[in-house]
């Protein structure tokens, strides 16, 4: 399960530097962006993303106070306008133009610092708020444009590895939007056959985790044994934020592939006594980062309960998208680990019963080794660790060959993992994960993750707590 892990409100007018109904502050304010160089930026280029800054200046002014819906119209045009060989000399420009004062930065904290009151806390926010923050706020108020601010990062964050000096204007996007798409302004809405169908093109298009393969596939996946959610936000209509998809069986899934089958029998919903989330896709490339996984599924978790009393275990049957790369990474001095990886490379050895055998010995105990000790500073390596465990699940089971696909062998050997949300203890495992970084996992876990290779060789710490 991917939680790959991840808005519009104000309308716009023409400014024309000919027209002569227009202020003189136009034409200063274009004529003095006109006379910086722009390097080797072709000319038209560097023509439109000046102007596109000017309008936006403009919709910072007084004017922009006065006349800021019909400003934000014609910034936000100008804005979607620009190819990418214009993109990036817009982003130095908000960078360069838009951000704080430094000296006033400074005086403002050092007032602060001899005097640290409430008033002069409220200067020194003021102080080093950017003002492309107000910039954003404003353009937001034009009819669409949270959506154009979500496509702006989107745009953005393709080049922040390039162009860290972009970082501030991706801290001012991801707060502005995680604020505007906070729980509060969320809606919760099932979704089934009858949904429009602009709404269910876009599960197919969007799905990240088990591709849809068409409609029959889709229409499979939303039968009376089968439940798909997704979260709106009212200033993104028809735009799903994030989805989930869900399996009501007997028994906890281990293994993905018969969820999907097309043919698969329909099975009574209300004999089912597990929820299974076996996917999770966030829709929208510039709202990555934004949290909405764990607000969905927890909410969904409580709303199946209600419809299904007979639902005593949610759990998860996800992917351990960093597993693969982790052995290849760890191969190097170890001959054992790349002959194993050599043996995976060949072509559907699990097929062969006496290999599939003894792959399993070998890799189940690495890979419980991986989801308890490989670490992104404090954190597990694997994303999707990251993201349930964060959540307050615990790590409960290991399934062999749960994901055959070819996705499924590249990025984890075939395995998949059950996360299990036991909703009375949420919190209670957040707060050991989110304090003390221990990862709250039934005790199987820790056995196999002593017994591979790499912890006999090598001390693992003792992170796990078992439960």
């Amino acid at each position: 399960m991917v939680e790959t892990l991840n808005e519009d409100v104000f309308p716009f007018v023409t400014v024309s530097m000919n027209s002569p109904s227009q202020p003189s502050f136009f034409r200063r304010l274009l004529g003095s962006v006109a006379r910086r160089r722009p390097g080797s930026l072709p000319r038209a280029a560097a023509r439109s993303a000046r102007r596109a800054i000017s309008l936006c200046h403009a919709l910072l002014s007084e004017r922009g106070e006065v006349s800021g819906a019909r400003l934000a119209r014609e910034a936000r045009a100008a804005y979607e306008s620009l190819d990418e060989s214009a993109l990036g000399f817009f982003f130095d420009l908000l960078v360069k133009e838009f951000s704080p004062d430094p000296e006033e930065v400074g005086r403002v904290a050092d007032a602060y610092r001899q005097d640290p009151s409430q008033a002069n806390l409220v200067r020194l926010q003021r102080a080093i708020e950017p003002p492309r923050q107000e910039l954003f706020r404003r353009l937001n108020m034009a009819a669409g444009g949270t959506g154009v601010l979500v496509e702006m990062r989107r745009r953005l964050l393709k080049t922040l590895a390039e162009r860290p000096h972009y970082a501030g204007i991706d801290a001012d996007l991801a707060h502005l939007l995680s604020s505007w798409l906070n729980r509060g302004f969320l809606v919760l809405q099932r979704i089934d056959w009858r949904t429009p169908a602009m709404v269910l093109e876009k599960l197919i298009q969007y799905e990240a985790v088990h591709a849809i393969q068409g409609w029959p596939d889709l229409r499979r996946r939303l039968q009376a044994d089968r439940r798909c959610y997704a979260f709106f936000h009212p200033a993104l209509p028809d735009e799903p934020v994030i989805f989930i998809e869900v399996a009501l069986t007997r028994g906890m899934s281990a293994r993905v592939q018969p969820l999907l089958e097309l043919d698969s029998p329909v099975a009574d919903p209300a004999s089912a006594n597990c929820a299974i989330f076996y996917s999770i896709t966030n829709c929208q490339e510039g709202l990555r980062g934004v949290s909405f996984g764990n607000l969905l599924i927890k909410q969904v978790a409580e709303d199946l309960g209600r419809e299904f009393p007979r639902l005593k275990t949610f759990a998860t049957l996800s992917p351990i998208p960093g597993f693969r790369k982790w052995l290849a990474g760890m191969a190097e001095g170890r001959p054992r680990l790349a002959e194993l990886l050599v043996r995976l490379d060949a072509s559907r050895w699990f097929e062969d019963r006496t290999t599939a055998a003894e792959m399993q010995r070998q890799l189940v105990r690495l890979c419980a080794y991986y989801l308890l000790h490989a670490k992104q500073g404090p954190e597990p390596l694997d994303p999707v660790a990251r993201f349930h465990l964060g959540n307050g699940a615990r790590l409960e089971k290991l399934n062999w060959l749960g994901d055959t696909s070819e996705i499924g062998m590249r990025r984890s050997a075939g395995l998949m993992v059950n996360y299990v949300y036991r909703l009375d203890d949420l919190e209670r495992n957040h707060e050991a994960y989110a304090r003390n970084g221990r990862i709250i996992a039934s005790r199987r876990f820790e056995v196999l993750a002593r017994e591979s290779w790499i912890a006999r060789g090598e001390a693992a710490p003792a992170q796990a707590v078992h439960a």
